[in-house]
């Protein structure tokens, strides 16, 4: 059935794509940029072509928001290899959910990859949801290096892909001559750690700046048209094509893993079941989840048990260990603000409600204290009587809590 529905896919892509080059540079008589000049090579795939080539068997995971979970260049990708290596067997896992960055992979990788079994092969991007959600700079750097050390912990065998998506943001930072920060953090981390990087975000930028196709018409958003997929998987497919036509190395090798970069960095990022919190005051564990109204919600974060307080003054408390905590709750048109204590040490009130949550019950990650020191802690959280103005109430729904072991 999965081999139907990837043949499937590359039908409907190949009739929307197949005047592709016509398409970027119609009559022009332009050279159009090479798909090899955004991809920066510090490290190889030589693990998974020897699994290709010699065991005939790989397990390939997306890892990233809502473009790599919807229908797209990840589909041509596992097309791509299941027909260049019909004798393998790629075990194939979607992990991708909308609206989630660096953050929230660090936290639910556990879960949501690593107990589905080994990763051989990983391809990883936050760059967009992390500047959408504004996720700060110390962050990302320690979720992505969390992600990495993590997965290759599991497997020291694994090989990641690090890629960088476009966004508007990121058109303009490098029309102006500077770098993205989320692109920079993603070439680090695949430099220091010696991974492949493909910048889709700068490689769409010149080709719209070169005049090859437009934004508007042609790419038309940051969940890219049938035409920006096909850019996408282009050159991925060039990074495939070079990689995996090498001669299959004799033996597996263990990945290139250094020292860690940052001692926080959340490299046991792990999820703590809502259950634990003790002494509820007017919060309520509700085993199955799921909103009174009719908003939209997203995989994962319905029917899933939460902790459910509403009223200003509920509180609960929690016993974790490690030097970090967070929760990840669930953000409707509804959503209040919290305010609480960490072994008796109080911290600034902190909001729930986002720009999306008048929409859309949000999942949203949020850390309360980072950089404790290591043991046991006790954390004490409360629902505050302020709310933003645009809030309909002071509503805390917990899915998740967030721990660094």
């Amino acid at each position: 059935m999965r081999r139907i529905s990837y043949v499937i896919w590359v039908l409907l892509f190949t009739a929307q794509t197949q005047t592709f080059a016509q398409t970027i540079a119609p009559d022009s008589g332009k050279t159009l940029l090479k798909s090899e000049a955004y991809i920066k090579r510090f490290g190889d795939l030589s693990n998974t072509l020897y699994l290709i080539k010699t065991e005939k068997t790989a397990s390939v995971v997306f890892f990233g928001g809502s473009i790599t979970h919807n229908p797209g260049w990840r589909d041509k990708v596992g097309a791509y290899l299941q027909q260049s290596f019909p004798d393998t067997k790629f075990n194939l896992l979607n992990a991708g959910i909308p609206s989630l960055g660096s953050l929230p992979h660090a936290f639910r990788i556990k879960q949501d990859v690593l107990s589905k079994g080994k990763v051989d092969l990983m391809f990883l991007e936050t760059a967009v949801n992390d500047r959408g959600n504004g996720t700060n700079e110390q962050t990302q750097r320690r979720a992505l290096e969390g992600i990495i050390r993590h997965v290759l912990k599991t497997n020291p065998y694994a090989n990641i892909v690090m890629m960088a998506f476009v966004d508007p943001d990121k058109m303009k930072d490098y029309s102006a001559g500077k770098i993205p920060p989320e692109v920079q953090i993603h070439e680090d981390m695949a430099k220091m750690y010696h991974l492949p990087l493909i910048n889709l975000a700068k490689e769409v930028t010149d080709r719209v700046n070169a005049g090859e196709f437009t934004w508007e018409k042609d790419f038309k958003n940051l969940h890219p048209s049938p035409f920006g997929q096909e850019i996408y998987f282009r050159t991925m497919k060039q990074l495939l094509s070079v990689e995996l036509a090498k001669p299959a190395p004799v033996k597996l090798m263990p990945s290139y893993l250094p020292a860690q970069a940052d001692a926080l960095a959340y490299a046991d990022g792990n999820y703590l079941a809502v259950g634990k919190a003790t002494k509820l005051n007017g919060f309520t564990l509700d085993t199955n989840w799921k909103p009174a109204d009719s908003v939209h919600t997203r995989p994962g974060f319905v029917n899933v048990p939460a902790l459910v307080g509403e009223k200003p003054g509920a509180s609960f408390e929690l016993s974790f260990t490690g030097q970090t905590i967070g929760v990840a709750v669930v953000s409707g048109p509804d959503a209040g603000m919290v305010k609480y204590t960490i072994d008796g040490k109080s911290y600034p009130e902190l909001e729930l409600y986002t720009q999306w949550s008048k929409s859309l019950h949000l999942p949203w990650y949020l850390l309360l204290g980072d950089g404790l020191q290591p043991g046991k802690h006790l954390l004490r959280l409360e629902i505050s009587a302020d709310k933003n103005e645009k809030s309909k109430g002071t509503a805390c729904r917990i899915v998740y809590f967030l721990v660094n072991e």
